[in-house]
This record gives C-alpha cells, structure tokens and sequence, in this order.
C-alpha cells in the first residue's frame, strides 16, 4: 500500500511540475464549459427577414408590424424585387423574405383569401423549420384577429361552440433553452476529454524520457503501478466534476435538481471507462503526439458524434444505433440529463448505471492486462 501511495505522490509532483498539464487539467475545462455551453446552442431569437411589400396599404404595414411585435423578427430590409431576395439570401443576409402581393388589403375587406409567399434560406434545415414555426404563429394569430374584426363590422352574431383548449406545460426546461439541454452533456463531454488524454499522455510520457524503463526494473508489481497511475486521475476527475459542476450552477444558472452523491457516483464509474481507454492508448502509441492524435480522432470524435452528445440517436439509421450501444458516454449523458434536468435517481437511471459500470470495469481491466502484459 505504501508503494501505491509513493506513486500516486510521485504523480501529483509531476502535475505540480508541468505547467502545461496543470493548465490543461484546471484551465481548460473551465474554458471548454463557459465557450461551448454558448455556442452549443441551437435556439433561434432573431429570424433576420427582407420584406417585399407590393401592396403597400395600411394593411400589409399591419401585417408586418406583428411579425415586428412577435419579438422574433428583425425586418432588417425593404425590397423592390425578387433579384434583391436573392442576393440577400445568397448573402446570408437574411433567413426569409415576406412577399405580400398587390391585392392584399383589398381580399382582406372583401373576406377573401388572401395568398401570402415567404421564400426560406433552407441550408439549416433546424433554423428553417424554428423560423418557419414562427411564421405560421404570426399568420395564424393575424388571421383569427382578421376574421373576428370582419364578423364584428358585418353584424354577425359570434356563437361559440365547445373546442379543445389545450393548456400547455413544459417540464425540466420551462423556458426551451437549448443550453440547459446541451451543458450537462458538455460536462460529460469536458471530463472524457480531460481524462482520457491524462491519463495516455502521462503514461506515453514515462516511456518518453525513460522513467517507466527505471520503474520496471524496481521491485514495484505491474498492479502496483497500475494503481497508483490510475488513481491521481481518478482524484483529478472528481476535481473536474466538481468545478464544472459549480460553473454550470452559478454561471449558466442550472442547478442540480437530483442527488449530488448520485452524480458524483456515475462520473467516477464513468471516468473507470475514460481511464481505461487512456491506459490502452497509452500502450499503442510510442510518442505524446500519437497519443493525443489517437484519442482526438481515433476514439473520443465517434463518441462525440454517437452519443447522443448533438444528434438525437432516434434520427440515426438502424445500423448506427445499434454501434451505440457500445459508446460508454452516451449512457453517461442519459444520467446527466435525467439527474440535472429531471431529478431522477438510481430508481430510474439503474439500467444506465449498471452498464455503465460493468462498461467501465472491462474496459481497464482489458487495458490493465494489456498494460501489464507491456511491463512484463
């Protein structure tokens, strides 16, 4: 036990040593956390919009003023044809373009439909399909004020009969922001980062400058070393949970809702995995550099893309959801989410605990014997 120890100690030291590595461990994710959880965002507050207003009247200005009222749109140009739409659009200027035809005021007294076109920039399907929400709202709402004011003037008596009247509640994130869905996640995000690359850097590192060569050779057990590499890290981990933990909460305003302890406990079962494919690159790569290259694109991207981290795994074909079933940090961002957003423990998370675990001990145990086989 007391080799175990010098070890762990003799890790610290190292860490204290390296400036570089200090930075990358404490600097960092705290970096990471505060520039993602503002740009991981898929929210649309501001539909940039041209509008071509061939009628000109009282009402097509009314019209627009409620696409200005709605809080969504910036009418940021008035155009004169749709060779302007175009280069605004191709410019990315604007999202979209409101074309209001001659005859609008004039349908809208007689009671008549009235067309309307409203031409999208489709590049971002997510962006189009939020903003073209907005517009069916926008018209939808002036229509219904439009057929009551004609009712009321024509002296038709309004008889309403029994409707469905929806009252609509959202659950876990009121507000619909996409950064209280996306930051937990850049937590999971953040701390496989961190402790995958530690933990195959510090051991390539050894081998580097020939220290590992002197540990083999002195009567510290393969185990000994294993352990005592593995646990500065694991400390390092809990250090990370709970920095970015407090970041998330005073920074960005989203508490924990569920257990702490809980949380606590799945990152550790969690970093068990993220430790485990660190040690095994550490035992295929001779130098810092392959190191880094191998657990960027090698291991941690593919996580990154079929975890569920960005893209809903549901959309994902058949054969790639079944591959995701092996990505230990999809199961970790499930926990995450479910204690953060939600408040659900273990009662509702068991499923994800357990592979967890049973994910994260075989792999560094796979990665230990790897490893030992290496030193032997």
């Amino acid at each position: 036990m007391k080799t175990i120890i010098n070890i762990i100690i003799k890790e610290f030291i190292q860490l204290r040593r390296d400036r570089r590595l200090f930075a990358i461990v404490f600097i960092a994710p705290i970096l990471q956390l505060i520039f993602l959880g503002y740009a991981a965002t898929m929210d649309v507050n501001t539909v940039h919009t041209a509008v071509f207003d061939q009628d000109r009247t009282e009402a097509s200005r009314e019209f627009i003023r409620n696409f200005e009222r709605s809080g969504y749109f910036a009418i940021d140009y008035y155009v004169q044809n749709y060779g302007q739409i175009s280069e605004l659009i191709d410019q990315g200027k604007v999202l979209d373009a409101i074309v209001i035809p001659t005859d609008f005021e004039k349908k809208i007294k007689t009671m008549q439909t009235a067309p309307l076109q409203v031409i999208f920039d489709g590049s971002d399907g997510n962006k189009t399909s939020i903003a073209f929400g907005y517009v069916q709202s926008v018209t939808s709402s002036y229509s219904k004020n439009i057929l009551l004011e004609g009712r009321e003037k024509a002296g038709m008596k309004l008889s309403f009969s029994g409707t469905l009247t929806p009252e609509v509640r959202v659950w876990y994130n009121p507000d619909l922001k996409t950064r209280n869905f996306m930051v937990p996640s850049i937590m999971g995000l953040v701390l496989m980062v961190i402790t995958t690359i530690l933990m195959s850097m510090a051991v390539v590192k050894e081998r580097e400058i020939g220290t590992l060569e002197q540990l083999i050779v002195t009567p510290i057990k393969p185990h000994q070393l294993i352990i005592g590499k593995i646990v500065p890290f694991m400390i390092i981990g809990f250090l990370e949970v709970m920095l970015v933990t407090s970041i998330m909460t005073f920074w960005f305003g989203i508490p924990v809702r569920g257990s702490f302890l809980f949380l606590i406990f799945a990152s550790l079962l969690f970093v068990l995995s993220t430790l485990g494919l660190g040690l095994f690159i550490s035992t295929i790569s001779k130098t810092q550099q392959q190191a880094m290259m191998v657990a960027m694109f090698g291991l941690m991207m593919p996580m990154i893309y079929l975890s569920g981290f960005a893209f809903p795994i549901e959309n994902m074909p058949k054969a790639i959801q079944v591959i995701t079933y092996v990505i230990p940090l999809r199961y970790y961002i499930t926990i995450l989410r479910g204690i953060i957003l939600k408040g659900i423990g273990f009662a509702d998370l068991w499923v994800e605990t357990v592979i967890l675990f049973l994910m994260g001990a075989a792999i560094l145990l796979a990665s230990s014997m790897r490893f030992r086989k290496r030193l032997e």
